[in-house]
């Protein structure tokens, strides 16, 4: 099942990480200026901040399985329609359409993970789940570029598109069977589809740490989107050989994902994200210290560790620390501060650059 999570998380992205590597064809086609392809980003991007609270909110009450299948296979469907758009407009609200199914998937995959797997295990689970969503930003490009090669942009998001609406129907159907067959095994056990509840202490206690560790993602994640301009201006670096440097930070996905989800199951959450959290500040401060683009990319690769071991392990912390009926909800509230943080946060860190 945990392969299947992989999977799944794999094909969400895979999909939805498209529009910004295909952006110079679109532009081209469409004949764009920078404001209009910048929309484009933002069509998809802002909706798919904002719906991640309610969609949370209804997991728990539709059931997550049934969000996360809208998460996979509506993020699909809104992919075939990009491809086949005629104009600009209907481009834009396709990504719009993308953006709003798409905010389900992730309130309501991890609790569905913590119902398929052991809780001594769930942080390794939580790391593996990530590993599968990473990996897209590293290949989309690639697997993007070569398709539009052969079929044009349009051509791109249709391939795509049609593997992850039928994986995301097999996944459904699927799941379907497993939550059926553990609730016929062991009809006590609470179960997300039925939104069923497990005492546990008041979720306000959980709202220091949510505070922590989404600033620390929106923080970071408004800094990275400055650094290849950092690199150009500061150090002469190519546009292209700016823009690569992010691969680093990146690459940390692919791996770290694991080793913070071990480390929650063994040492406990909370110690885990403190310490990466704590590192990640001196090392954003350490960038402007930095004599050339290597420790630029030593520092990102130390700040791509921090990112990727921090967010499956403060996954684990919200699913073990909230009821099963309110479980989705609360991780729904979390992205949505991680996601809109880092949107509001990066105009802001411009204004400071520009006049700092």
């Amino acid at each position: 099942m945990i392969l299947l999570f992989m999977a799944a998380h794999f094909a969400h992205h895979l999909v939805n990480a498209l529009p910004v590597p295909l952006l110079p064809m679109i532009r081209q086609d469409f004949g764009l200026n920078y404001t209009q392809a910048g929309l484009l980003v933002a069509a998809f991007t802002i909706p798919y901040g904002i719906s991640q609270f309610p969609a949370g909110w209804l997991a728990d009450r539709w059931g997550a399985r049934m969000l996360l299948s809208l998460g996979i296979g509506g993020v699909a469907v809104a992919g075939l329609l990009a491809g086949l758009s005629p104009s600009y407009e209907f481009l834009f609200v396709s990504l719009v359409a993308m953006g709003v199914v798409g905010g389900g998937y992730h309130p309501a995959s991890p609790a569905l993970i913590a119902s398929v797997v052991e809780p001594q295990r769930l942080g390794r689970a939580m790391g593996l789940h990530m590993m599968g969503g990473s990996a897209p930003f590293f290949l989309t490009p690639l697997i993007a570029v070569a398709l539009a090669a052969i079929w044009g942009w349009r051509g791109a998001f249709i391939a795509l598109a049609v593997p992850t609406l039928l994986l995301g129907i097999f996944f459904h159907i699927l799941l379907g069977r497993h939550l059926r067959a553990a609730v016929a095994s062991a009809p006590a056990t609470p179960s997300p589809e039925r939104g069923d509840s497990v005492p546990h202490r008041t979720p306000w206690g959980i709202v220091p740490f949510v505070v922590l560790s989404t600033f620390t993602h929106a923080l970071t994640y408004c800094v990275i989107a400055f650094v290849p301009l950092y690199l150009v201006d500061r150090f002469g670096l190519g546009k292209e050989a700016a823009a690569a440097f992010l691969a680093i930070f990146y690459s940390a996905g692919l791996w770290a994902s694991l080793l913070g989800g071990t480390l929650a199951d063994r040492l406990g959450s909370v110690p885990v994200v403190l310490a990466v959290c704590c590192i990640a500040g001196p090392a954003i401060y350490l960038l402007n210290l930095m004599p050339g683009p290597s420790g630029i990319g030593v520092l990102l690769f130390v700040l791509g560790i921090c990112n990727y071991i921090r967010t499956p392990v403060s996954e684990t912390y919200l699913v073990s620390q909230t009821s099963e009926r309110h479980r989705s909800t609360v991780l729904g509230a979390y992205y949505f501060s991680s996601y809109e943080g880092g949107g509001v946060l990066t105009p802001v860190m411009g204004l400071l650059i520009d006049n700092f």
